[in-house]
């Protein structure tokens, strides 16, 4: 962007057609501004709309005892952390499946990978609604290494991971190790 402005300035200005700035372009050259060019903007927006777009881009605070649909909402807080918790357990023991049997990822999910899946699915979907029960929220801070927020991301980042892992066995056709 720089360098298409810096390209329009001098050649629209008087001194662009003369031999010392064809042959040599001041590479450093920033274009000035005249003093009498002026910027408006103008929001037509009332303070109504303001809460209102606020509202709908913001996710509704849970309240201390949530329902079942509300947890399992877009915005509510149990798909993403339970996919995420999924994607870390499933990620690690793919790997650690992989290393000691040597088996791909297709095959341990051929061989009982499927029901340990549907265990775990269980377990893990049980186990994340019991703070829920004692009005623990998603939105509990804390300045550790171990908070919400890095859950979130570590899940995000197994997610992606167990995905690349099973593209990358498939396209190669064996294990990745």
């Amino acid at each position: 962007m720089s360098t298409s402005i810096v390209t329009q300035s001098v050649l629209s200005s008087p001194l662009g057609k003369t031999r010392f700035t064809t042959s040599c372009f001041p590479s450093t050259h920033v274009p000035s501004l005249r003093r009498s060019a002026r910027i408006q903007v103008n929001c037509k927006a009332e303070n109504e709309d303001i809460n209102e777009v606020k509202s709908r881009l913001n996710p509704p605070s849970l309240n201390v005892n949530p329902n079942f649909f509300s947890l399992f909402s877009f915005y509510g807080p149990a798909p993403e952390r339970i996919n995420g918790r999924l994607a870390m357990l499933g990620f690690v023991a793919a790997i650690l499946v992989e290393i000691f049997s040597g088996q791909d990822l297709f095959t341990q999910i051929a061989n009982g990978g499927f029901t340990w899946f549907v265990r775990m699915t269980i377990l893990f979907t049980v186990a994340s609604f019991i703070p829920f029960t004692k009005g623990i929220g998603p939105g509990a801070t804390s300045d550790s290494f171990w908070n919400p927020d890095a859950e979130v991301w570590n899940g995000r980042a197994a997610m992606v991971g167990l995905f690349a892992l099973a593209v990358t066995e498939f396209a190669k056709g064996g294990t990745l190790l």
